[in-house]
């Protein structure tokens, strides 16, 4: 993977040394950048995020990496919240997102046995096949923090389950995105991360 370059956009996500350590385990360097124009040089591009949606999405459009984000045409992979801001729009102060992908994010509902957010691992529920989740088995679990689900629909490559179903991963040209965080999810994370990777 020596010629690979990826850019990690620096959009105040508190998950981003984790990510480039993952990332380093792989043997592959990142940059982490907030200039438009630096998502160029880079092969593979991660949009990661932890907080809120409008919070997030202000800071990309004050940045221009928003409509850098739209027009890319190399792989986009959003993790978490950068997921979620692929999408239309979400509930979450009526923020509209990149519009990327299809759909509305909406909270998900809490239950006695269901706090919100929802925190913990959860292993996916295969819907359509998906290069990032070559070698990944029905066994593998993943860490998932959120408390706003996706819609499922057709960018859904897999779901996972918290009394609802939502989209856990995600893929519609050249972009793709997990509800959870690779980064934090062990060896099936650094499967899906090592996936992303080989994308071209």
């Amino acid at each position: 993977m020596s010629a690979t370059r990826v850019a990690i956009i620096d959009n105040g996500g508190a998950n981003i040394a984790s990510l480039r350590y993952a990332l380093e385990r792989l043997g592959v360097d990142s940059t982490l950048t907030a200039i438009p124009g630096e998502l160029a040089a880079a092969t593979h591009v991660i949009l990661p995020g932890v907080g809120a949606a409008r919070d997030a999405m202000r800071r990309l459009e004050q940045s221009g990496l928003a409509d850098a984000i739209r027009n890319l045409d190399r792989p986009v992979l959003g993790i978490c919240l950068g997921m979620q801001l692929l999408f239309e729009a979400s509930a979450e102060g009526e923020t509209r997102c990149l519009g990327v992908l299809p759909g509305r994010l909406e909270r998900l509902q809490p239950a006695p046995d269901h706090p919100v957010p929802h925190m913990g691992w959860n292993r996916l529920e295969p819907v359509r096949s998906s290069r990032l989740l070559e070698g990944i088995t029905d066994d593998d679990y993943f860490y998932f923090v959120h408390s706003y689900a996706a819609p499922v629909n057709d960018s859904t490559c897999a779901t996972a389950e918290y009394r609802v179903s939502f989209a856990s991963v995600v893929e519609r040209g050249p972009y793709f995105g997990t509800q959870f965080h690779p980064e934090r999810s062990a060896r099936p994370g650094a499967r899906l991360l090592a996936n992303f990777l080989k994308i071209g």
